[in-house]
């Protein structure tokens, strides 16, 4: 019995853009084919073909402020620009056995499950490892080995979630744990606790350590969530279908590229007793509702609404929104089952021109 799994070192090509005080433009370049080497070792018994899978993911310099840096919540690790990280991991049958084994960086993205060492050769003060799983999807880091030191100011911290430019995804009017019990130190909670998990399907590891040599291990697992709640998409297309069941909660769905929104269907439960009036800004009175944000951040409470929706239908209805991040967010009351299903599409170079030169404002743009 063989099972699909990612066998290869990311190859990244990292480029730096130093922007101090706006999330920076969203990359032209979205995806790379790769291809199989000649020569490459399979681990699977028999023949195996490899499938190149393109992935656009985002990765951000993070600088963190001087001192201590005990809590995250007073230093928050602020990027000074964006990295793309332009990949093709090859996707191989595999013995069920085999691990993916590889080095962590002081700065990386991980998008494959497997066990990952940091070894430090030099001090390492400001480093952080970022997780990204499929919509459907949660993160679990297992500790396997620590070697650190917590007196003397080394330190190992799991944030549920990401921090971008000081921004917190999901956002604390999101997430269902106050923002004190999403942050986990090992120093803290290691003895105790050795394996964290996600709520959604991003996570992050902060560290820094002082002494050469020293270091730690981690196993990364992903669980499958069958009510995906907050995501951040891998990819600037595809499609998604955000289902709340009778839950008070609200959910995001979070994709950094401009791009075209279209909904193909809007179910809320309280079409048949709630006055379908749009008389009013937004939706407001209506406890269950859509909601289409832009913005340069990732801060849903912080982004500009582009459209309410709080109303069922049967779409298309769609929107074009020329900004860094474009988020779907579905409010529900917990009295009904609420379900939106969209897709969504990069946008072209001349999409986003005549995007730019129909709108006056600066921050994004919409059509």
């Amino acid at each position: 019995m063989v099972t699909k799994a990612l066998s290869i070192d990311l190859f990244a090509q990292v480029f730096f853009f130093f922007f101090f005080f706006s999330f920076p433009p969203v990359l032209n370049a979205l995806y790379k084919r790769g291809v199989v080497r000649a020569g490459s070792p399979l681990r699977a018994s028999g023949a195996v073909m490899a499938l190149a899978a393109p992935v656009c993911l985002l990765l951000l310099s993070l600088r963190a402020l001087g001192g201590e840096s005990r809590y995250l919540e007073e230093h928050d690790i602020t990027p000074e620009g964006l990295f793309s990280l332009l990949n093709s991991e090859l996707k191989r049958e595999l013995s069920e056995q085999f691990v993916y084994r590889r080095s962590l960086r002081c700065l990386d993205m991980l998008v494959m499950e497997g066990q990952f060492t940091f070894t430090a050769d030099r001090p390492q003060l400001n480093c952080a490892a970022f997780f990204i799983g499929e919509p459907n999807e949660v993160i679990s880091i297992e500790y396997n080995a620590v070697n650190i030191d917590c007196a003397g100011g080394d330190f190992i911290k799991m944030f549920d979630g990401w921090v971008l430019k000081g921004e917190k995804f999901p956002s604390s009017q999101d997430h269902p744990f106050p923002l004190y019990e999403r942050y986990v130190d090992y120093c803290e909670t290691g003895s105790t606790r050795r394996i964290v998990r996600s709520s959604q399907n991003v996570a992050m590891i902060f560290f820094r350590i002082h002494g050469a040599g020293s270091g730690f291990t981690i196993t990364v697992t992903k669980l499958i969530n069958p009510f995906p709640c907050n995501v951040i998409s891998q990819s600037p297309e595809g499609s998604f279908t955000m289902v709340i069941p009778q839950q008070h909660k609200n959910c995001s769905f979070s994709i950094i590229y401009p791009v075209e929104i279209q909904i193909g269907e809007l179910s809320l439960g309280h079409l048949n007793d709630f006055p379908l009036k749009r008389s009013v800004s937004g939706c407001a009175g209506a406890g269950d509702f859509v909601e289409l944000l832009g913005g340069n951040g990732v801060d849903t409470s912080k982004m500009f609404p582009m459209a309410d929706l709080c109303y069922s239908f049967n779409g298309p209805a769609q929107m074009k929104i020329g900004c860094d991040n474009t988020v779907v967010r579905m409010v529900s009351s917990g009295k009904f089952i609420n379900r939106v299903t969209f897709q969504y599409r990069l946008l072209h170079r001349h999409e986003l021109e005549k995007l730019k030169g129909n709108n006056v404002e600066d921050f994004c743009f919409m059509e």
